[in-house]
């Protein structure tokens, strides 16, 4: 073998111990070897006791091999000179090391074995289950090629004895794992006597590997196939073609292991097998053990001088992504006694000024998966707060007695011609207290958000000193407990400055006249709806038996007189006519609309007087509150002045068009669908508020208008304070702790006597940092190791 591919295999050797000895199996770092895969029974361990020419791995029935085996094989120069034959076991220097215990060679090879069974079940236990952690064997000899093999467990079907339900998943799975990682060779062992098709180890290689551009097949127990056939087209690459190949050996059999026949005896029969069989001997060359040991270490060293460019670049970006985790426990720069000042102050800047920074929103850590910091403070102002002002009903509470009984109260023994102004001061000061509680509860929740600020202000390297952080938060947390007192106060003063004056000369106050006038306008309003749905109702009524009426005539067209009216029908009819006789009973005060409607559809004409009828009621409470208003007890006669100026009713002038063209154009309309659009009017009438019905109509005028005062004034005194509350919050809580949070913390903590606990350091954090040491400085060993070569 030439000096560089020694070279080659000594460097990932030199990696794989160092790797293994510093990190273990999480090194990140995948390095070039050959995995051995095959079935259970598949010959596996006997294909690697051949290679290494020694008897050394456990035998028994079921799983032998339950953890993985990284097997070193190192050439080392013979004492002995050299000569044709192999020299027997008393003569050669050979002897094995395993990396868990480095200073003991195993110059017995049986030794070997059960150092091998006794490590495996340390680790993975009695009960026939596996484990991932690796045993590492170096096995120094002159009689093998330098060559790195990792021997896995055989895969199974079905758990027997002690094993584990999953026994199978969990050997695919550490199969998989290992032959994945594209630095590896698969080495799929397959028995010659079972169809290939069946082979576990290539389906498996095949998924990792799909154009078999790193796997190599091996053929065992060529010597065990049925007379007159053989495996020649498949390790010709016929039957399924492999880039590098497939090559058959030949095992010792059960009877000559335990007839303990000497793996020189075996090798050579292997070679005379190949030698003389009739479709072997033409491939002789290519097929037996020494071949499959030469390929193997051909191959390995091909791959290694492939990969190794890529193992460089590896190392240097863990190596990068190292320094950068180390870095973020901090400066090692500070870790002397001399520096702890130096070291306590540095990380008191850096926690406030992250305090401060998750405030502004300049923070680099802002998360995107929710709101945080000062982003909160703002949701807080607009959202909760700003939302629990508007939910606020200012009359909510005040019923119409109430207001009533303060009205009265106001004015003392003597009747009042005006509405007292006092009872509207009485009534709106309780009111702006509603405001107080939201008020106090948006301070609390700006405290309680600065609070879990100032406990996710952490870094790593902060973490190293439990002790100091919680100082640190516990500094910030009583600055902020500070704050919170005259905070609150003043957003209270604030609630007690508005109740102390009412000004209701502020330029968005209603006052008295609009006030005034938008009760008219509602009672107005309301009147109309009355009377609209009063009207409604009695088109309805109308309507209801022309309905059956029409369904009477269509039957008897149809002749079906007589046979559809039964007494089910007529105990209908009876109904329909009570309800129409009881609908189109005159109301009080509707019999003059009543009397239009009718003279409407008889074809009579309307006067002008019978429709001024009808307007009447909606002008009597505007003309009654006026005569109260204005100290006037007799109402002026409306005359005809009030008929002119009443305006046609728009609800009723379409009913009359209408039924003026039933009468033209009898075809163009049918009662079915008069009777529709009945159904789809709306026919609810107002509700009234049992409390209203209670008053007198001045009270009920009265009760409206101080209603609508009180809503005017607390809207205006509700933007006032929901503007000057959160101002009051960022000044005296917010800017305040920004400001002094610095300064707090360096008089409460920069202490010498202080320092010493507050530097503890905690041990898991410690423990992590060593390792993350350990792992650069390997990892720069190893970088300096591929150098070497590279």
């Amino acid at each position: 073998m030439a000096s560089l591919g020694e070279d080659l295999l000594g460097v990932v050797n030199k990696l794989q111990d160092l790797v293994f000895n510093t990190i273990g199996t999480d090194s990140g770092l995948d390095l070039p070897q050959i995995v051995v895969v095959g079935s259970q029974s598949s010959g596996k361990s006997s294909v690697l006791e051949n290679i290494v020419g020694r008897d050394f791995l456990p035998r028994g029935a079921g799983i032998v091999t339950r953890r993985p085996l990284v097997l070193q094989l190192i050439n080392i120069p013979s004492t002995h000179e050299e000569s044709s034959e192999v020299p027997t076991e008393s003569q050669s220097p050979e002897f094995g090391e395993f990396l868990h215990q480095p200073n003991r060679r195993f110059h017995d090879f049986s030794e070997i074995r059960r150092e091998i069974e006794a490590e495996t079940a340390r680790i993975a236990g009695t009960n026939k289950g596996i484990n991932r952690s690796p045993i590492n064997l170096k096995i120094y000899s002159p009689h093998v090629l330098s060559l790195t093999l990792v021997d896995l467990p055989g895969l199974t079907k079905i758990a027997i004895g002690d094993q584990p339900a999953d026994i199978e998943k969990q050997t695919r799975n550490l199969i998989s794992e290992y032959i994945a990682k594209p630095n590896s060779i698969i080495l799929a062992v397959s028995p010659a006597n079972v169809d290939l098709v069946n082979s576990e180890a290539l389906k498996l290689a095949r998924q990792v590997d799909p154009q078999g551009k790193r796997t190599i097949g091996v053929l065992t127990k060529l010597d065990l196939m049925d007379h007159g056939t053989n495996a020649l087209e498949i390790l010709s690459g016929r039957v399924y073609p492999l880039k590098l190949g497939f090559i058959g050996v030949v095992n010792r059999s059960q009877q000559d292991i335990q007839g303990n026949k000497a793996m020189v005896d075996a090798l050579k029969a292997e070679a005379e097998f190949f030698r003389y069989h009739p479709a072997y001997r033409n491939i002789a060359n290519r097929c037996g053990t020494q071949f499959l040991a030469k390929s193997l270490n051909i191959t390995l060293m091909a791959h290694i001088r492939e990969r190794l460019p890529d193992i460089k670049a590896r190392l240097n970006t863990l190596m990068g992504q190292t320094q950068q985790e180390l870095a973020s426990y901090g400066d090692m720069h500070f870790s002397g006694k001399e520096h702890r000042g130096s070291l306590i102050l540095q990380l008191m800047t850096r926690f406030a000024s992250s305090f401060i920074a998750s405030i502004d929103g300049t923070s680099s850590d802002i998360s995107t998966k929710e709101l945080c910091g000062g982003a909160r403070i703002y949701y807080i102002f607009n959202s909760v707060f700003g939302n629990s002002l508007e939910t606020i009903d200012p009359t909510q509470n005040l019923s119409v007695l109430d207001i009533r009984t303060a009205i009265r109260n106001s004015t003392g023994p003597r009747p009042s011609l005006f509405v007292p102004e006092l009872a509207f001061d009485l009534l709106v000061k309780p009111q702006i207290r509603l405001l107080e509680s939201p008020a106090h509860r948006c301070v609390e929740l700006v405290y309680e958000e600065l609070i879990k600020i100032c406990h996710t202000c952490g870094s790593t390297e902060l973490s190293r000193f439990p002790r100091l952080q919680a100082k640190l938060i516990e500094v910030v947390s009583d600055l902020l407990r500070e704050r919170l007192g005259p905070t609150s106060s003043y957003v209270e003063s604030l609630i007690a400055i508005q109740r102390a004056y009412v000004n209701t000369n502020h330029p968005n106050f209603l006052g008295a006249a609009a006030a005034m006038s938008s009760v008219i306008q509602s009672r107005q309003e309301k009147e109309r709806k009355t009377q609209a749905y009063e009207r409604r109702k009695e088109r309805g009524d109308r309507r209801k038996p022309t309905v059956l009426h029409t369904a009477t005539t269509n039957a008897a067209l149809n002749g079906t007189e007589g046979a559809e009216f039964d007494e089910n029908t007529q105990a209908v009819v009876n109904n329909h006519k009570r309800v129409h006789s009881r609908s189109m009973s005159p109301a009080p005060g509707h019999s003059l609309e009543s009397s239009a409607i009718s003279g409407a559809i008889n074809g009579r004409p309307n006067t002008p007087h019978s429709f001024a009828a009808s307007g009447a009621p909606a002008n009597k409470a505007t003309d009654s509150f006026l005569n109260y208003f204005f100290g006037q007890e007799k109402p002026q006669s409306a005359g005809g002045a009030m008929i002119r100026s009443m305006p046609q009713d728009p609800a009723f002038s379409p009913t009359v068009k209408r039924l003026d063209r039933v009468e033209r154009e009898p075809a163009a309309y049918d009662v079915a669908q008069l009777s529709r659009d009945f159904d789809e009017a709306p026919m609810q009438q107002p509700p009234l508020n049992p409390d209203e019905a209670a008053l007198t109509e001045r009270e009920q005028l009265e009760t409206e208008l101080i209603r609508r005062l009180i809503s005017s004034y607390f809207n205006i005194v509700r933007e006032t304070i929901a503007d000057q509350v959160p101002k009051a919050i960022m000044h005296l809580l917010v800017n305040h702790s920004k400001d002094a949070v610095q300064n707090r913390l360096v008089t409460e903590l920069y202490r010498e006597d202080f320092f010493n606990d507050l530097l503890y350091e905690d041990d898991n954090i410690k423990a992590e940092r060593e390792k993350c040491e350990r792992l650069l400085d390997t990892y720069r060993q190893a970088a300096r190791i591929v150098n070497d070569v590279v």
